[in-house]
C-alpha cells in the first residue's frame, strides 16, 4: 500500500478530511503507525529501571460523581525522576484518567485518548457511553502491549460521570488491556495495596464530593507512609496532590490553594494520630 506521502495533495487533504471512521487511534494507525505508542520497534532491550515511572492513583464515587487524586512524584528505579508530575488527566468534559508505570508513554497514551475521544464525538455527533469509552482505552491499552514486554508498561485508572445512574463509575486495566468495573473505590500504583487499605477504612457510600477528596488524601498520605515510590505532601515546597471532581457540572481540577487546605487538615490530624483516623468497629 502506497505511504500517504506519495499521492498528489488534493487526495491526501480528501483522505484526511473524510476519514470514515470515527476511530482517531485507527486512523493513524492506517496512515503513520509510527506515530502510535506501541508501534515503534526500536528497543532492543528492557528499558524499564531507565525511564521515570508514575505510582499511585486512587479513585472513589462519591454523591452524585467521583473523585481521583494521584501524588506527584516519578521514579526511576530508587531515585526520585521528578518530584512534581501530574498523573491524573481531564479526557473529556465528564471522565479522566490517571497512570501509573512509564510516565512517558503514560502522558502520551493520556494526550492521544483525549483526542481519540473528540475525535470520535465530532465524526458522529455525538460523546460515547461510559462503558463505549473504557472500551476505547482498554484498545490502546493492547496496542501498547509489544512496548510493555520491553519495560514500558502503563496500567491507567480510568473515572468517568453516567447520566445513566447519576453518578461516577470507575475502571480498572491489566497489561493487556482487559477492563475491570470497580465499584465504589480504587488503586493503582506500587502505593496502591497500602492506599486500598485506608479506602476499606475511611470509605462512605454516597459521602460528598468534599468529604471524598479527604478520604482520598487520607489514603495517599498512607500510601506514601509505606511505599517509598509515592510521595507525600510536600509541604515546603508546596507540591500538593492532583485531585479532580467529575459530576453532572463537568470535570474539575481543584486549585492548588484548595487541595493545601485538605492536606493541612490531614498533616494537623497526623500531628497527634501519625497512623490517620480509626474506623469504627460498628
Amino acid at each position: 500500500m502506497a505511504s500517504h506521502r506519495d499521492l498528489p495533495a488534493g487526495m491526501v487533504s480528501h483522505i484526511f478530511t473524510n476519514t470514515g471512521n470515527s476511530s482517531f487511534t485507527e486512523f493513524v494507525g492506517s496512515y503513520a503507525p509510527e506515530l502510535l505508542p506501541g508501534r515503534n520497534d526500536t528497543l532492543a532491550a528492557p528499558v524499564g529501571d531507565r525511564i521515570p515511572h508514575a505510582t499511585t492513583i486512587v479513585a472513589a464515587t462519591c454523591a452524585g460523581g467521583v473523585v481521583m487524586a494521584g501524588d506527584r512524584r516519578a521514579t526511576s528505579g530508587n531515585i526520585i525522576s521528578q518530584r512534581d508530575i501530574e498523573k491524573v488527566f481531564r479526557t473529556d468534559d465528564h471522565s479522566c484518567m490517571g497512570i501509573a508505570g512509564a510516565a512517558s508513554t503514560g502522558i502520551e497514551m493520556a494526550r492521544l485518548y483525549r483526542v481519540e475521544l473528540e475525535h470520535y464525538e465530532k465524526m458522529e455527533g455525538r460523546t460515547l457511553s461510559v462503558a463505549g469509552k473504557a472500551n476505547r482505552l482498554a484498545t490502546m491499552i493492547r496496542g501498547n502491549l509489544a512496548m510493555a514486554m520491553q519495560g514500558l508498561v502503563v496500567v491507567p485508572l480510568f473515572a468517568a460521570y453516567d447520566p445513566e445512574i447519576d453518578g461516577g463509575r470507575i475502571f480498572g486495566y491489566d497489561v493487556g488491556g482487559g477492563p475491570y468495573e470497580q465499584f465504589q473505590h480504587h488503586a493503582i500504583g506500587s502505593g496502591s495495596i497500602f492506599a486500598r487499605g485506608a479506602l476499606k477504612k475511611l470509605y462512605r457510600e454516597g459521602a460528598s464530593p468534599e468529604d471524598t477528596v479527604l478520604t482520598l488524601i487520607q489514603a495517599l498520605y498512607d500510601a506514601a507512609d509505606d511505599d517509598s515510590a509515592t510521595g507525600g505532601p510536600d509541604v515546603t515546597r508546596r507540591i500538593w496532590p492532583v485531585v479532580a471532581v467529575i459530576t453532572a457540572d463537568g470535570f474539575r481540577r481543584l486549585p492548588d490553594d484548595e487541595v493545601a487546605g485538605y492536606v493541612r487538615t490531614t498533616v494537623d490530624a497526623r500531628m497527634t494520630d501519625p497512623d490517620g483516623p480509626v474506623a469504627p468497629l460498628r
